[in-house]
């Protein structure tokens, strides 16, 4: 069976052709199927790229909101000029100047802008960080608003705010829903004298020694890093207007009975504020409860933690004639008028100097010259420091606070009310004795340059203040009968700051303190403050056998001084400084005259703040 030829498809196209359109149809899907795999290796390669583009982005992001930060102070400046040309907006809403700085830099664009007490706690382990954990280190440790009076919070790098406990800028973390942040400085100071008197930098006046000692004759120099200082704030949220905090700090300013200079240089921790507040931004309601600075010490915005008016000074005593302590309190603030107006109560810790001169005091227990007993006090045990006379005290001091922020300056009135108590035993019966003391005064900051240059002015003067001032003259003295007999104080300061760039302060200082005085004579005896009958015959002239009583009248101390911060990055920031001062002791006038005697200083400092 013979089987027939299929009939070529297109008979007349040459076998060649064929031949070439064949081999075409082959390779073209084949080509086809290598483009197609390339492409879709292209395509794995390019989202690859992009991946980690995205992540590098997001490691830079966080390096540039620290950058944005260092920013954010003078954009707020702006913001708060801008809006401080518009009307108040109602109460409950964002002021355009909050304490918190939360007219500042926007946050990037996948975050809603929110002011700090209203952000959620922040996720924790994310591998993109929240606005509230990287920007919140410029807002989280404050919530108070204050108004706009060009004056503000302190600059978290001044001397002035580290001196009245201000947090860093960096070292902010979240444990839970709670906001952590660190604060503090490594310091090192060093002071040089003409006279030698062994406190270091803090100015110890009552101390300064007349020429009839062999140190108001030599010259004394002495460094040392105990003014090393560290704090910690934990604050949570309890809604998006009410905060509970905690604060610490602490240094190592303390003496204990075996630190001596010879070879360890042992300085101990000591405790500077340790406090827990409640805030409430809404009804303008505030409570404070711990040790911190005293009520009466003046501020610079509102009435409100860590931000006191202090001087920018190296020495640790700050500056003769400051009002202030750090002690126990329990006080109350309440804000007004779009927080322009502010009063505040503290209950506060009580002690009295009280001066003996005269009169024997054996651990408290002073004999009276017409017989009997006065106790006043009595020296630590347990865990007080037993060389230290605790007075014998009946009621806290009272403490009240008025603030106002117009839209220039800032400017403060106070009042203090004391009750130095002590008990008489004579004629076989005792009683107690209780005084009435106290005090009234008033300070200022003038914005003469907002944010540039300003004056700062505080006073205050009563009778029984002595111990709120920097020189700590006696508060009271005793009466013939051993009754406290309360002494009169005054005390002011007026200072001239600069700021010309970022990197430096400037300032002058000028303190005082005096003491009025109160005293009586018996059996030809010389008892009290400043008696004409007691005896500076011997003040004059060196290792003299005569008595030098010496009742100090006034402390004035002049200074000048500058810091200047030369290294700054995400790093921190390492600045230096120095001072020069001058300080003069007058006394009241007795037997061989009215002695006086001053000190030259020079102060050095390098800190570096490491939260900054």
């Amino acid at each position: 069976m013979r089987l027939s030829r299929m009939p070529e498809p297109f008979p007349s196209m040459p076998r060649g052709l064929r031949l070439l359109l064949l081999c075409c149809s082959m390779l073209v899907p084949a080509a086809a199927r290598a483009q197609a795999h390339g492409q879709a290796a292209d395509e794995a390669e390019a989202i690859e790229a992009m991946e980690s583009q995205i992540a590098r982005i997001q490691e830079q992001q966080v390096e540039l909101q620290k950058d944005l930060a260092a920013m954010r102070r003078e954009l707020a400046q702006h913001r708060a000029r801008v809006f401080g040309s518009r009307p108040a907006a109602p109460r409950g809403t964002a002021q355009p100047a909050t304490l918190a700085r939360n007219a500042a830099a926007p946050p990037p664009p996948i975050h809603p802008a929110r002011l700090p007490s209203d952000v959620p706690p922040p996720t924790i382990g994310g591998d993109t960080p929240t606005y509230a954990a990287v920007i919140g280190q410029r807002d989280e440790d404050l919530v108070n608003r204050v108004a706009e009076n060009n004056v503000g919070p302190h600059s978290r790098g001044s001397a002035g705010a580290q001196a009245a406990g201000a947090l860093g800028d960096h070292g902010v973390f979240h444990v839970g829903p709670l906001t952590v942040i660190l604060g503090g400085y490594f310091d090192t100071s060093a002071v040089l004298e003409n006279r030698h008197v062994a406190s270091g930098t803090f100015n110890y006046w009552q101390a300064l020694p007349f020429p009839q000692s062999g140190n108001y004759h030599q010259n004394n120099f002495e460094g040392s890093p105990r003014y090393s200082r560290f704090s910690i704030l934990a604050r949570g949220n309890i809604d998006s207007h009410t905060t509970l905090s905690g604060f610490v700090e602490t240094d190592f300013g303390a003496g204990a009975e075996t630190t001596n200079p010879y070879e360890s240089n042992a300085y101990v921790p000591r405790l500077r504020q340790a406090y827990l507040g409640y805030d409430d931004t809404r009804d303008g309601d505030h409570l404070l409860v711990g040790q911190a600075w005293s009520l009466l010490t003046p501020g610079r915005a509102g009435i409100i933690a860590r931000q006191e008016s202090l001087p920018e000074t190296i020495e640790s005593s700050m500056l003769a004639g400051q009002t202030w302590t750090r002690q126990w309190q329990a006080r109350y603030v309440h804000e007004m008028l779009h927080h322009r107006l502010w009063f505040g109560l503290s209950i506060e810790n009580p002690a009295t100097l009280y001066d003996t001169t005269g009169f024997t005091n054996n651990n408290g227990s002073v004999p009276l010259p017409g017989g009997g007993t006065a106790t006043i006090g009595s020296n630590g045990t347990g865990l007080t420091e037993f060389t230290t006379n605790y007075s014998d005290e009946i009621a806290p001091d009272v403490i009240g606070k008025v603030a106002w922020d117009p839209s220039w300056g800032h400017y403060e009135a106070e009042g203090v009310v004391r009750f130095p108590h002590d008990r008489v035993f004579a004629n076989g019966a005792g009683h107690n004795n209780t005084a009435i003391a106290g005090g009234g005064g008033a300070s200022a900051v003038l914005p003469i340059i907002p944010h540039t240059l300003e004056i700062h002015l505080a006073g205050l003067a009563g009778v029984g203040i002595g111990r709120y001032g920097s020189v700590l003259l006696p508060d009271v003295t005793l009466s013939r009968q051993g009754k406290p007999k309360p002494l009169p104080d005054a005390q002011a300061t007026a200072g001239l700051i600069a700021h010309p760039t970022q990197q430096i302060d400037l300032y002058g200082y000028y303190g005082m303190q005096r003491s009025g005085r109160d005293y009586f004579s018996s059996g030809g005896a010389a008892y009290g403050y400043g008696n004409p009958l007691s005896s500076n015959a011997g003040c004059a002239v060196e290792m003299s056998p005569l008595a030098c009583t010496a009742s100090i009248r006034s402390v004035q101390e002049f200074t000048v001084g500058a810091w200047w911060r030369f290294l700054r990055g995400r790093y921190g920031t390492l600045e230096v400084g120095t001072q020069l001062a001058y300080s003069r002791v007058q006394t009241w006038r007795a037997i061989g005259g009215a002695p006086a005697t001053g000190i030259s200083q020079i102060f050095f400092d390098f800190r570096y703040l490491p939260f900054q």
